[in-house]
């Protein structure tokens, strides 16, 4: 009992020196290993491997969310801009007071607001061509300068598919064990009638989608903003004469040299990835050495219909679909990405509600506890 009492206050009293020091990096933990007959090792622990975990936020400040996401250590949080928030009233989502407002409601709160995801003054006009896009691309400029310098945050999340966003035929199919899952078949959308808007060619997207990067791109760097493509989802060829252009890596890259630069990058949103028939590991690596990846939705799919791109797939777990998650997450650690990481597009468990499918509480317990496993055992192999 004694010695083991000694050993004990010796192995602490090494540890504090060490701690003192700062001898471990930021966000670092330490053990020491107890393997008898073997020298004894430090061994370190990054937090969350040094990636910034986040969670959505797209229906407001939910406080069983924020209760949730606190008690897991989770602090990032990513959403829209609130105007409201703000003590003067109709004010624009760009305005200097909305943005402080929205910083200061989340530090408020305990978190802290890491990516804008669906971001204001980026609507039909400017993805499709229409009259007065050149004011909505003037007040994202003016959005994305206000926003490091009065909001704090330099990524953007946003996307090219105009009228017809994120898209399922299924907000309810039954998964694991009677989960709820959203799914998509295109079989269900094929035949449905235009939109207002008619046909709408790749050409035309792709013509406006230069307009657009050549513009804010420039202003993006003298911002210090991070510009961060989503994948169209689903990545099929059109939804009822709406043409789909960031649907495969080619596109993603032919987008990426329109205008090249650091902050023109992508949101790595890997279940899409892997439903256009990428590997994923294989593309992180690619975009990752030239420091395009911003943000990472970390998600897992099925695809069902045996075609790439795929045109009927499902949402499932985390650790039940068709991405290898460990050499994913490992793909982001070796390339060095450390900035924020969500879980995307969770079941809806027993005892939940399917208000907002995709996004349930319960589900994104499962999911940051398996994503957090994941950083920990990666970060662990590569630290001592």
């Amino acid at each position: 009992m004694k010695n083991n009492r000694r050993n004990f206050i010796k192995k602490s009293a090494v540890l504090a020196s060490a701690l003192s020091f700062g001898s471990l990096p930021a966000g670092a933990s330490a053990v020491r290993s107890l393997q008898p007959g073997k020298k004894e090792n430090l061994v370190t622990r990054v937090k969350d491997a040094g990636m910034q975990m986040s969670e959505a936020y797209f229906s407001g400040m939910d406080e069983r969310r924020i209760a949730f996401m606190k008690q897991l250590d989770v602090f990032g949080a990513v959403g829209g801009i609130n105007p409201a928030l703000a003590a003067e009233k109709n004010l624009d989502a760009w305005h200097p007071k909305a943005l402080s407002a929205n910083k200061s409601a989340w530090q408020d709160a305990g978190l802290s607001l890491k990516v804008i995801e669906g971001p204001p003054s980026l609507g039909n006009k400017t993805k499709l061509g229409l009259a007065g896009r050149d004011e909505e691309i003037a007040n994202f400029i003016t959005f994305m300068h206000n926003l490091k310098k009065d909001g704090g945050i330099e990524v953007i999340c946003y996307n090219w598919m105009p009228v017809i966003s994120w898209y399922r035929t299924k907000m309810d199919a039954p998964g694991r064990g009677g989960a709820l899952v959203t799914a998509f078949d295109y079989e269900d959308v094929k035949n449905l009638p235009l939109t207002e808007y008619g046909e709408v060619s790749k050409e035309k997207l792709w013509e406006n989608l230069a307009y657009f990067l050549k513009a804010v791109v420039p202003e993006a760097e003298k911002a210090g903003v991070k510009l961060a493509m989503h994948p169209d989802d689903p990545q099929v060829d059109s939804i009822r004469g709406i043409s789909r252009i960031m649907t495969s890596v080619e596109n993603f890259n032919r987008m990426l040299d329109i205008v090249k630069s650091p902050n023109n990058g992508i949101t790595m949103c890997q279940g899409n990835f892997s439903l256009m028939g990428a590997d994923i590991p294989t593309v992180v690596h690619d975009f990752g050495k030239r420091g395009l990846i911003h943000f990472v939705h970390f998600r897992n799919v099925q695809d069902l219909s045996g075609k790439k791109p795929s045109i009927k797939f499902t949402e499932t777990f985390h650790d039940q679909g068709q991405i290898d998650m460990y050499a994913a997450m490992k793909a982001y650690y070796d390339i060095g990405f450390r900035g924020p990481i969500r879980p995307d597009h969770v079941p809806t468990m027993a005892g939940d509600s399917n208000e907002h499918p995709g996004y349930s509480n319960i589900g994104s317990l499962y999911a940051f506890g398996y994503m957090r496993g994941l950083m920990q055992a990666i970060s662990n192999q590569h630290t001592g």
